[in-house]
């Protein structure tokens, strides 16, 4: 049941995506008759085949790219461009190689106003905040370590960090554990599940890993084929906050295995999927 408009802080109003011109004259969108509503503070997963327009459905929530058709409003306001109250981090942590740990965290309060008039004046300020956040997600004794002495799941820590230290009201995760094992995706899903708990800042998370979503998210949207639309809206309503011992569950197991179906059935015949 969609939520009345004025509550929702993510408010996607019929929005179609043509990449260019040319493609929208021709009727050929990416994404298509998208209307989502998401609570504050709500945290979603979005799944689906690959290639079904999750990434483009990003670059329409950060502002990056402007709809074809439709409204989408982002706590309360019209996006018109790239959005400052979010935060992002990628697959590829992508920290500056001759930046250490903390100055890359830093990097947003350099470029991003208001913090980047204030940055020389407020430098310790800033430091002590990179501090803390690095210390809850165990990379204490780190800040002045460089990219190449960190393992793959600490550079996404500090990706992570770096995404949250102007203290954005959204956090955009794009496939953020993919490239890791399954140990430190696990050990990194309980880091994001403290860190939102803890603020409880709204949370986008696409991800190929069903189970990654169905431990994290409060909602799970499946994204049908090119072009992608949603099909399947699942609440997920285990309670909070979780620990990994319920991902071993029947109960667990069986959401999991819903959403493979759902995902299973658009794979094979690109049909659309009764919510």
């Amino acid at each position: 049941m969609s939520l009345p408009t004025d509550s929702a802080f993510i408010d996607f109003r019929d929005v179609w995506l043509a990449y260019n011109d040319e493609l929208l004259r021709e009727g050929q969108f990416a994404v298509e008759a998208i209307d989502l509503q998401v609570r504050q503070g709500e945290f979603i997963a979005i799944v689906g085949p690959s290639g079904c327009g999750k990434s483009t459905f990003m670059k329409l929530a950060t502002g990056l790219k402007p709809p074809s058709r439709g409204r989408i409003l982002i706590d309360g306001q019209p996006v018109t461009g790239p959005l400052k109250i979010s935060g992002m981090a990628f697959q590829a942590p992508s920290l500056l190689p001759w930046r250490t740990t903390i100055d890359n965290v830093l990097l947003p309060l350099e470029i991003v106003e208001p913090y980047r008039s204030r940055f020389k004046q407020k430098r310790r300020e800033y430091e002590e905040r990179a501090r803390a956040l690095l210390r809850k997600v165990g990379l204490a004794g780190y800040e002045d370590k460089f990219p190449w002495q960190l393992s793959g799941g600490m550079q996404q820590r500090a990706s992570i960090c770096r995404a949250l230290i102007h203290e954005p009201k959204m956090l955009l995760l794009d496939e953020p554990f993919g490239a890791l094992d399954a140990f430190t995706r696990e050990e990194l899903w309980c880091i994001l599940r403290d860190l939102w708990t803890e603020q409880r800042f709204n949370v986008v998370l696409v991800t190929h890993d069903l189970r990654e979503s169905v431990f994290l998210a409060d909602t799970v949207y499946v994204m049908s084929k090119s072009p992608g639309r949603f099909v399947v809206k699942r609440e997920i309503g285990f309670p909070r906050p979780r620990d990994l011992e319920i991902t071993y569950t029947k109960e667990f197991t069986d959401v999991v295995h819903e959403l493979r179906g759902h995902i299973g059935a658009l794979r094979k015949h690109g049909a659309e999927v009764a919510q």
